[in-house]
């Protein structure tokens, strides 16, 4: 029965059989840029949605070509970005002239366009839950230069467990880049900040005027702009005010509503500085909930150790009690986290991101994501016989000898088991990045 009900929906002569290596079951979405199926990977033994682009190669040249763009840009740049609030790009290909991106699918989530009607909103600390969170995830990607351009309920979709994932980065713009320079306007109207509209330079405040857009219409089910035409909505988005959120929503806390104001200044200047000060502004309406947050940052922590390899064989308790123990940094390009010739007793796990090993000045090795390295000091307090340089943005997690007595005695036989794992195969493979 409920097969016959989706054939209708989506005959299956309407379905490619194939795309790459994945067999196709059915068509679960279409966006403005393609469609997108779901699969099985039967190698990893999940389901994963496979987005196809749609690319007019014989019609228009010059629209085959931006559409090419947008493909190798979402496939790259969202392939580097590691957040539990940023759909995953598995698999990325070519055939027959279609191009097409495997991603996390997620079993029975909706959008927020479903919470977006007056008749069905959700509670005002669910919604600061969810801008908190895509905040944080957009300023995580900020950081590594991905604006994503195209902010708004329907790429932004809510888990079962109510966890948020930020989706579609088919016209995201890396900064700087040059295959990034797609030419004229993109993204969705009526989330579009004016700086879109006017076609002038995109920058990550861009992002956060859009989340500030769709946290208005969460929180009143109302959009900040309406207009019967498209002309007129422009119009509005430039040089209008949107109405007091108090009018359309009467509980929503003054403070609140001085957030979304901020949000959606029409000088890009007057807006949030980064995602970060986006969401630290959020922390700080409800006193009661900011323990809450503190807690959503170190549940974000924790699944993203607990996707690397290093911490596969430790225990949900012993991952916590090893974030209790750990230092969480952030280093740019070109920064050094530890120098040739220093003593340093810390150990690092990479989270996110490259690094080079350098020695007299010459790059030896690398470490990338789930990498490890410090045993030496780690162990004798020994200088540093190299030095490592960040390549990109990169984030680790730094484990003192001194900080780890204080944790529980299983997590530190499991910590010293993995440790001396990693050194041994550090040791067969001859390299010394210590």
């Amino acid at each position: 029965m409920a097969e016959s009900a989706r054939n209708k929906t989506a005959p299956r002569m309407n379905l490619p059989d194939k795309i790459g290596k994945y067999d196709i079951i059915n068509e679960v979405g279409t966006g403005s840029t393609g469609s997108v199926y779901l699969s099985h990977d039967p190698y990893f033994g999940r389901d994963v949605a496979i987005k196809v682009y749609d690319v007019q190669s014989d019609d228009d040249p010059q629209r085959a070509k931006i559409a090419r763009k947008m493909f190798f840009n979402e496939a790259h740049m969202v392939g580097m970005l590691q957040h539990p609030n940023i759909l995953p790009i598995y698999d990325a290909g070519e055939e027959n002239d279609q191009y097409y991106i495997v991603m996390e699918h997620i079993q029975g989530a909706r959008t927020l366009e479903v919470y977006c009607r007056p008749d069905n909103l959700l509670r005002i600390d669910d919604v600061i839950k969810i801008i908190y969170k895509c905040a944080k995830a957009l300023h995580y990607a900020h950081k590594r230069g991905v604006i994503h351009r195209d902010v708004k309920p329907s790429n932004i979709m809510l888990t079962t467990e109510n966890d948020v994932r930020i989706i579609d980065y088919g016209i995201a713009i890396l900064k700087d880049a040059d295959i990034s320079r797609i030419e004229g306007i993109a993204g969705s109207p009526s989330y579009m900040s004016p700086e879109q509209i006017k076609s002038a330079e995109i920058s990550p405040s861009s992002d956060l005027y859009s989340l500030g857009a769709v946290m208005y219409e969460l929180l009143t089910g109302f959009r900040p702009f309406r207009a019967s035409t498209l002309t007129r909505l422009l119009n509005q988005i430039i040089y209008a005010t949107a109405a007091p959120i108090h009018t359309l929503r009467a509980d929503v806390p003054e403070e609140l509503e001085d957030i979304v104001t901020v949000a959606l200044q029409k000088d890009p200047q007057k807006r949030y500085a980064d995602g970060g000060k986006f969401a630290a502004k959020l922390t700080r309406v409800f006193q009661g909930l900011r323990e809450q947050y503190r807690n959503i940052d170190n549940q974000e922590h924790f699944d993203i150790l607990r996707r690397l390899r290093f911490f596969h064989d430790f225990s949900q308790k012993e991952i916590w009690d090893l974030l209790r123990a750990s230092e969480w940094r952030e280093y740019q390009h070109g920064q050094a986290l530890v120098r040739e010739g220093e003593i340093d007793d810390r150990f690092y796990v990479i989270v996110s991101g490259k690094v080079n090993v350098e020695a007299s000045g010459q790059i030896v090795g690398s470490f990338e994501t789930g990498d490890c390295f410090g045993e030496a000091g780690y162990v004798s307090n020994a200088k540093q016989a190299s030095t490592i340089m960040a390549e990109q943005a990169v984030t680790v997690l730094s484990v003192s000898s001194t900080l780890l007595e204080q944790v529980s005695t299983e997590c530190q036989l499991r910590f010293t088991k993995v440790f001396l794992r990693s050194l041994i195969i550090r040791l067969q493979g001859g390299a010394d990045a210590d």
